[in-house]
């Protein structure tokens, strides 16, 4: 009996869960769907380009959807039940609150498995897709990946450029904001070239400064060599599979921020997809302390606002170093676990 009595709870929730999905799909589908008509009527490219390319959002809308709806349908469930007193008779059948809330998180398992394969490498692909198909619709190139600030330091030298622009399928980068300083010697120049087959930079019209002596202009390019390798360009994190951003991570050359937001990112990719476990207990002792739909409306407002709050605030304290990545990543599940456990205190 209290087994059927689970059921039936879960039936309800199943049931709320699939509008919720559908309701968070079509908000965030609709936005999307405004730009693409209005790219359709302005720049008139085929339909089936702009269908793929919007499309192509799909995946990430459908994780936050996923996500997002787990509240929505446990405290709606729970205090439609609540106000019909069902969640009374359950409890009069056998049932004691707290034992209902474990098996709301117990679905939630799979929706777990499909957010974290969503997010990991659906999501990245879709959002390539994406921004490169809007760029042939404008006839316009992709933006060749870059790195800001590169340095490298060997024994006796420093190399540093304020900007690395690296076409693709190119065997030379461009170089913005060129300091080279071998010893003595710097040199500095507005523009380069860094080539990879020759290991070298070349700086044009580079001006020279010695200790002693007035800075002077060269008239011709500049050859240093350079033994460093040439990383991977910098690609937007939403548009990177996982295993390019534990590379990233991993990589001592990049500026410490580039490393710090790859090392984010990927832990956030793991975070995530556990956040509709948290969800679905904390949504549950909540939702079973409850008596009227007004304040369970009341509480998906509160709840989804103030892990959005978390969620949005993180990534710049993990990029500025604030706060170690990880721990970053994991503070809006750890933030909401803890209130799951308080809640179920109340409920015991």
């Amino acid at each position: 009996m209290p087994s059927l009595l689970i059921r039936l709870v879960l039936a309800e929730v199943t049931r709320w869960y699939a509008a919720g999905v559908a309701l968070f799909l079509a908000l965030q589908l609709t936005d999307a769907l405004s730009s693409t008509v209005a790219n359709l009527i302005t720049y008139k490219p085929a339909f089936g380009t702009a269908a793929a390319a919007f499309l192509s959002l799909a995946p990430s809308f459908l994780n936050r959807s996923l996500v997002l709806a787990v509240p929505f349908a446990i405290l709606l469930a729970l205090a439609r039940m609540q106000s019909d007193n069902e969640l009374k008779a359950i409890s009069a059948g056998g049932v004691p609150p707290l034992r209902l809330v474990w098996p709301l998180a117990l679905p939630f398992l799979l929706v777990a498995a499909v957010t974290y394969a969503n997010a990991n490498q659906f999501a990245p692909q879709g959002m390539a897709r994406w921004w490169n198909t809007w760029y042939g619709v404008y006839n316009m190139t992709p933006p060749p990946p870059e790195q800001l600030r590169y340095t490298y330091a060997p024994p006796g030298a420093l190399y540093y450029a304020g900007k690395v622009i690296t076409p693709p399928g190119s065997d030379e980068a461009q170089l913005q904001g060129v300091m080279v300083q071998r010893g003595q010697t710097i040199l500095t120049a507005s523009t380069g070239t860094w080539n990879t087959r020759t290991r070298t930079w070349t700086l044009l019209a580079p001006w020279e400064t010695r200790p002693g002596q007035p800075p002077r202009a060269l008239t011709g390019p500049v050859t240093v060599p350079q033994t460093d390798r040439l990383r991977p360009a910098i690609i937007e994190v939403e548009q990177t599979t996982t295993p390019v951003l534990r590379g990233r991570a991993a990589d001592p050359g990049l500026p410490g921020t580039d490393r710090r937001e790859a090392a984010f990112t990927v832990a956030q990719r793991t975070a995530d997809p556990v956040t509709p476990i948290i969800f679905a207990l904390a949504a549950g002792a909540l939702g079973l302390l409850l008596r009227n739909r007004a304040a369970a409306f009341g509480a998906v407002l509160v709840f989804l606002v103030g892990f959005y709050a978390l969620w949005t605030t993180m990534p710049g304290l993990a990029r500025a170093g604030a706060v170690q990545p990880d721990l970053a990543a994991w503070t809006p599940n750890i933030a909401f676990l803890i209130l799951a456990a308080a809640l179920a205190w109340r409920l015991r």
